[in-house]
């Protein structure tokens, strides 16, 4: 519970009445909002340590604050009620204290809300493999995949346990149980609580991240044995994102992992986030679906061939990244520049963008 004499809630309150994503403290700056993807400074004085720790200890849990002075970093989440949630990282920076508040929306959105593709549905009536939801830091992978099983939990009866740090969207028991455990007050990290998992007799697990060879491989394992295994990791395209599940393995186990993933992987959701014109934000995705094409392009190690397979694959609703992107420009939703910047492929998407009439400027 969240003591009313905290400094912090001030600055909280306002971010959340301005409609703001962040809020970055650090020494040597006054507070920064990020609204609609830029930065924007707060009429605040420049914060020195002092101000810092006045800040930031009396929303820190005390044994983190100790991890912190240590370490130099610290993740939790920050519940201010009547709010919402915060989504918290503390660090250090050459000038001194650093920390940034992320707004953690409490209204669970559903696929419809977040204009999803509708093809995006069919990940919720699988029943066993491996699902990867990809994206840069703060591209709304948590987003998607909350608004995945809060249909899931609406429509199916399931036993859910999600590994998280922290837990950001809380889901209430629907048609399914949920089991939402957080590493650090609940579990050590997220290999020793997927180990766990596994014995609790879940029909689905959420690995919020799959960081190390040891969680990756047992979701893969975990895949295997029939469960559905949700994970995100920090790629902008599909066969990136297959690139670098199988090159976290040493080479001499390569081979094998490419059968293992090839056997199980179901689904790859890409996703970057662009500035919405007007104000706001908007995702764009990339939807691959495991095929038997998919199976043997893995197998024999071609993931240069997915774009391909990608194309190939519209009328099951896959979708490409340049391909959602150009969708948005032609919806008027995003400018043909910020395309220009998340396109994988800029040469193709400078071209179309010339075609269409856009002016992109000279490269």
């Amino acid at each position: 519970m969240a003591d009313a004499s905290n400094r912090i809630d001030r600055f909280l309150k306002l971010m959340n009445d301005r409609g703001a994503s962040d809020l970055h403290l650090s020494v040597g700056r006054p507070p920064i909002f990020r609204l609609s993807g830029r930065m924007d400074p707060v009429r605040y004085r420049v914060l020195d340590d002092t101000d810092m720790v006045a800040l930031l200890r009396p929303v820190t849990p005390p044994h983190l604050w100790e991890q912190y002075l240590v370490d130099g970093d610290a993740d939790f989440a920050y519940d201010l009620p009547g709010v919402a949630r915060f989504r918290v990282n503390l660090y250090r920076q050459h000038r001194g204290m650093g920390g940034v508040f992320r707004i953690i929306p409490t209204k669970l959105m559903t696929i419809d809300q977040l204009g999803l593709p509708p093809s995006v549905r069919k990940l919720t009536q699988l029943d066993g493999g491996l699902v990867l939801v990809t994206g840069p830091t703060g591209s709304g992978k948590s987003t998607t995949l909350s608004a995945i099983i809060h249909e899931m939990n609406i429509r199916r009866a399931m036993h859910f346990v999600t590994i998280e740090d922290p837990i950001e969207f809380v889901h209430q028991n629907q048609k399914s149980l949920i089991s939402q455990r957080e590493v650090g007050p609940h579990t050590g990290s997220f290999s020793a609580a997927l180990r766990a998992a596994v014995r609790e007799d879940p029909d689905c697990v959420l690995v919020g991240e799959m960081r190390d060879l040891e969680t990756i491989e047992m979701a893969l394992k975990a895949a295997e044995t029939g469960l559905l295994v949700f994970g995100t990791l920090h790629t902008n395209s599909a066969a990136k994102t297959i690139d670098r599940v199988i090159n976290v393995f040493p080479s001499e186990q390569q081979d094998g992992v490419r059968g293992i993933l090839a056997g199980v992987l179901k689904g790859v959701l890409a996703q970057q986030l662009l500035r919405r014109k007007g104000g706001g934000r908007v995702a764009a995705l990339e939807v691959l679906f495991g095929t038997s094409a998919l199976t043997a392009l893995i197998r024999e190690g071609k993931t240069h061939q997915i774009p391909g397979l990608i194309m190939q694959g519209k009328n099951a609703g896959m979708i490409a990244m340049d391909d959602s992107l150009r969708r948005m420009v032609e919806a008027d939703v995003i400018e043909p520049s910020a395309a220009l910047e998340k396109a994988l492929d800029k040469d193709e998407m400078r071209k179309w963008l010339i075609e269409y009439g856009a002016d992109v400027g000279d490269d």
